[in-house]
């Protein structure tokens, strides 16, 4: 099983995406991602553009093409590195050439970029416009960005700096409907202990209704997603993507009105990934652990969940063939549609192995 071609739907290309996670969106999750739904639009990490020029482009740009529609997002402050790596994403094929805004990690502002760029909207308005002249009409370039930096929590900080990005010839600004906290706050804090406030988001499309606005943060339930669509252009789902994969089945039926998927199981999926782990291998030299540890939640909730992720991340497996790791997985966990038990967990750092396993 091979993932579906995208086609054309009648629907804005961000009505749905799957947000840019660092170090775990890398091409092995968008390729089960992709297995999952036609139509979302999928992110890379961020990726520094410095590393793209000077640290290998083919080790930072290269993706499966089955992923398309993807979108390449890049991290920098400085126009004419941002404008070349756009360039060569767009040799490369990517679909969209995103601008990082909104990261808040100390790594990140030691670099002066991510979400500390929305001190200089100037700053930005010249990225986007060194990047929109790189790229031409070949693809949109967008930008991601927070609704203010701090405790500044003022509606006029994100007006301003939407407006003056806005007239750089950005058209698309996904928003993270949280301030970021520049200091105090680790990466995971600054996406659970400001205040989520979608009536800015609200109020962004409301004064800019040539734009398309796409709100992020904190969403995971399709009934949120379709109060958002009802006011917005597009969602984009972060963490619950990931660690609950299998919600992504649902996705092109329900927001995309396309019921042509094809009829999935758990285990059909399953047997993918470790055929793409085997060509991998073949291929590149890639270990089945890089790509497996993306894969952990797909049996969330269901019986055996538990066991079935300890076996797939039992580390002293590492030099057994993918085939036989799924038998292993498998011998320990009934078949998906059994129904549902106690064991729903999402067991990730921690889990202990399975001795018999490693035998």
């Amino acid at each position: 099983m091979t993932p579906p071609s995208p086609s054309p739907a009648p629907f804005s290309p961000w009505r749905l995406s799957v947000a840019p996670m660092m170090d775990w969106t890398d091409r092995h999750c968008r390729y089960l991602h992709r297995l999952l739904s036609r139509h979302t639009l999928l992110y890379t990490e961020m990726v520094n553009a410095g590393g793209i020029l000077y640290g290998g482009t083919e080790r930072h740009l290269r993706y499966n093409a089955e992923e398309h529609p993807v979108a390449l997002q890049l991290g920098g402050n400085e126009p004419d590195k941002l404008a070349e790596a756009a360039r060569l994403g767009v040799q490369w094929g990517y679909d969209e050439v995103n601008l990082n805004c909104g990261c808040p990690s100390d790594r990140v502002q030691r670099g002066a970029f991510g979400a500390s760029l929305m001190k200089a909207p100037a700053q930005v308005a010249d990225c986007v416009k060194a990047m929109r002249d790189a790229v031409g009409d070949a693809v949109p370039v967008t930008v991601k960005h927070r609704i203010g930096i701090d405790q500044v929590e003022e509606y006029a900080f994100v007006r301003d700096f939407v407006g003056t990005v806005a007239e750089a010839g950005c058209r698309v600004f996904i928003v993270h409907a949280r301030n970021a906290w520049l200091q105090g706050l680790s990466p995971k804090e600054n996406r659970e202990i400001p205040p989520l406030r979608y009536e800015v988001v609200h109020r962004l499309k409301a004064e800019f209704p040539q734009l398309t606005i796409a709100i992020n943060g904190g969403i995971r339930t399709d009934a949120v997603v379709h109060e958002q669509l009802a006011q917005l252009d597009g969602v984009m789902i972060g963490r619950e993507a990931y660690h609950n994969p299998w919600w992504l089945t649902g996705w092109d039926a329900a927001f995309f009105g396309d019921t042509r998927g094809p009829d999935l199981t758990r285990e059909s999926v399953e047997e993918a990934m470790v055929a793409y782990m085997e060509r991998e291998a073949a291929a590149h030299g890639t270990g089945w652990y890089a790509i497996a540890r993306h894969m952990l939640g797909l049996r969330n909730g269901l019986p055996g969940a538990r066991r079935w992720r300890q076996v797939w991340s039992d580390h002293r497996l590492k030099d057994t063939p993918p085939r036989e790791v799924m038998a292993l997985a498998r011998a320990h966990a009934p078949a998906a549609d059994a129904g549902t038990d106690a064991d729903s967990d999402v067991g990730r750092a921690g889990t202990p192995p399975i001795a018999a396993t490693a035998a």
